[in-house]
């Protein structure tokens, strides 16, 4: 689902997160990947934008994910993952301001703390369904 934004603060936040983000999930996503018997594909995407979406494997089941949907996960408050029956093109969201010190720079060690336990969670609800 495509991300909104309340007013052009939170969009040029988020233009500041989302290519850390995604360098943080895709390295992230591969030591979890190294630790673990799941297996990883990649996928090229035109819709709903252009990117990558993960497939990640386990025995007999799979689950494909956007890659920037993960990277919206980190970097919004609340972000739900894209349903298949969602009828929503665009999804108003809020910039998680916990990622941005004081003075309006990124605060690193928050980004990656959120992204290690966003694809933690990621890989045990799999796991566990």
């Amino acid at each position: 689902m495509k991300p909104t934004f309340k007013n052009a603060t939170d969009w040029e936040k988020a233009e500041l997160l989302m290519q850390p983000s995604f360098i943080r999930v895709m390295d992230n996503l591969r030591k979890q990947l190294e630790k673990s018997n799941l297996v990883a594909t990649y996928e090229e995407v035109q819709n709903p934008f252009p990117g990558h979406q993960v497939i990640l494997t386990h025995e007999e089941k799979s689950v494909t994910m956007s890659v920037w949907e993960i990277c919206f996960k980190v970097c919004f408050l609340e972000y739900n993952f894209s349903s298949e029956d969602s009828t929503q093109d665009s999804l108003m969201v809020d910039i998680d301001s916990e990622l941005f010190k004081e003075k309006g720079e990124i605060d690193w060690d928050k980004l990656e703390e959120k992204t290690q336990q966003t694809i933690k969670t990621i890989i045990e609800n799999f796991l566990n369904n």
